[in-house]
């Protein structure tokens, strides 16, 4: 596995989102012991959370998804941070759509440190890790999606993605596969 030109997102993992996630301290488990891998082996890792100036300015009315926040000044979204501790390397991504890339300086940032491979985790499937594959494939990033790292309140929709859809554009395998890989 060639580490310097791959990155671990880690996205969506913040207050607010977190705990939609059915076992949320078995879930955040997997998402200490491989961020700690990461920082082993020299992979950078950036935390893409979604989030809003005061008063929601980038959220239209005809946003469906958002307004919803908006409605009920989710304050949790203004100053968002992740549920991990960063570390001084890693590199925090603020987004204000649902996929990684649409609202925010992420590929710049990964074009900039010459990254080629993505590797993608967060909540939920059917959300930011859906948009930011389908984006990431046609920006012609190579993918690896973390299955156990992502979650979805929606078990149908999770699996089928999972196993019908992401491994058209992805390689798609658990946290320990991909650390032993």
């Amino acid at each position: 596995m060639e580490h310097e030109k791959t990155v671990l997102l880690v996205m969506d993992v913040q207050p607010g989102i977190i705990d939609r996630v059915e076992n949320k301290e078995v879930y955040l488990a997997g998402i200490t012991n491989t961020v700690a891998f990461a920082h082993k082996n020299d992979i950078p890792v950036l935390y893409v959370v979604v989030g809003f100036r005061a008063n929601f300015p980038e959220v239209s009315p005809r946003n469906k998804s958002f307004q919803a926040i908006r409605e009920n000044a989710a304050m949790q979204f203004i100053t968002p941070q992740p549920v991990v501790a960063l570390s001084e390397k890693d590199v925090l991504v603020v987004k204000h759509r649902i996929s990684a890339f649409s609202g925010s300086d992420l590929d710049m940032l990964l074009r900039a440190q010459g990254i080629e491979h993505l590797v993608l985790a967060g909540i939920a499937t059917s959300g930011v890790v859906l948009s930011t594959l389908r984006e990431a494939a046609d920006k012609d990033y190579q993918l690896t999606v973390l299955s156990d790292l992502c979650a979805d309140s929606d078990k149908e929709v999770h699996s089928v993605l999972l196993e019908k859809i992401f491994p058209r554009q992805a390689n798609v395998m658990t946290s320990e596969a991909w650390m032993q890989g």
